[in-house]
């Protein structure tokens, strides 16, 4: 793999409550939902990297990219528009290696500051609050706990951010737009790669030599936390692998 500019892997636990200092120059709500607006109708249908640079260049640093570092696809693409883009990796402490091991590859090789946050409790401190393997018994608290809650945290010192959804993951993603303003968050959130199909990120990956996990060599159609992650069979939708015991298709962070 070409290195293009080692960085060093932030490991960041942002337990404690930030304090929150109002900043003039910052756009308020109403500006943000109106840019939002505009900006997905004027560029569906643009081009990923035309939508990561108006990403960048309209929010600057307060801007992020987040990766579940199934692949790299997304942080290799800011890293070509925007080098130094921070990329925030949540980290739960229930990841496979495999993902670890593509974080450290993005953080070694790719001109990013890799942001890696963790939850305020540990796995073990949270089966002595909650008991053990909450993940089995409430998932949706788990995941509230281990991703939705240090991701709020994360992205408080952003107006926007980006992911790697795409419409045709699964039907619940069918309508993704390129940008839009998430009124949960009161941020803007950029989806560059909501159009592409599986294989123009096959195709990107090629071209680029990005990194991607292991494990979908191994028969995984999509990597979460490893207790509530299966391999897929054939024909099923590709995120049928995550909650499988569960009516649950998304951990919370992009509903």
């Amino acid at each position: 793999m070409t290195v293009v500019a080692a960085t060093s892997l932030n490991l960041v636990n942002l337990g404690g409550a930030a304090a929150v200092t109002q900043d003039p120059t910052r756009r308020s709500r109403d500006d943000l939902e109106a840019l939002a607006r505009k900006a997905g109708r004027e560029l569906e249908g643009a081009p990923a990297e035309v939508i990561a640079k108006w990403a960048t260049d309209t929010f600057g640093d307060r801007f992020c990219v987040t990766s579940s570092m199934a692949d790299a696809v997304v942080a290799h693409l800011f890293s070509r528009v925007s080098p130094g883009v921070d990329v925030v990796f949540l980290d739960t402490g229930l990841h496979f290696p495999e993902t670890l091991k593509v974080r450290d590859i993005v953080a070694a090789t790719m001109d990013v500051n890799v942001r890696s946050i963790r939850p305020r409790r540990t796995v073990g401190q949270q089966d002595g609050e909650y008991g053990p393997r909450l993940f089995a018994r409430s998932p949706d608290e788990c995941c509230f706990l281990r991703k939705v809650e240090p991701l709020e945290r994360a992205l408080s010192d952003y107006d926007s951010w980006a992911t790697g959804l795409r419409r045709d993951e699964s039907p619940t993603r069918a309508n993704t737009p390129v940008v839009a303003f998430d009124p949960k968050k009161g941020k803007v959130k950029v989806n560059p790669i909501a159009a592409w199909t599986q294989a123009d990120v096959d195709r990107y990956i090629a071209r680029w030599n990005v990194p991607v996990n292991e494990l979908f060599k191994k028969g995984y159609g999509s990597i979460g936390c490893w207790p509530c992650t299966r391999r897929t069979k054939a024909g099923e939708d590709p995120r049928a692998g995550r909650w499988a015991m569960f009516e649950k298709t998304e951990c919370g962070l992009h509903v």
